[in-house]
């Protein structure tokens, strides 16, 4: 089999990303969560309204850090 340098590379990259964001609201199990740039997007699991999360594909991975968000340029 030839190997294939691209696909390799792509090995490496996580297929969903792990995304961090406060928690604005809380309905039936399903918390909407907004991201640093604005948007906002529901997953599935446990969070408080103003606790700030790690979600990944959708779902709650846990509380994260309530750290400032710095954005840099290139």
């Amino acid at each position: 089999m030839l190997h294939n340098p691209y696909r390799a590379f792509l090995a490496l990259i996580p297929a969903d990303p792990l995304l961090v964001g406060d928690v604005v609201a809380v309905t039936g199990g399903v918390a909407t969560v907004q991201l640093p740039g604005g948007a906002q997007l529901q997953a599935r699991g446990e969070a408080a309204v103003g606790q700030r999360v790690f979600v990944q594909s959708g779902a709650v991975q846990g509380p994260a850090p309530s750290l400032t968000y710095v954005e840099g340029e290139a």
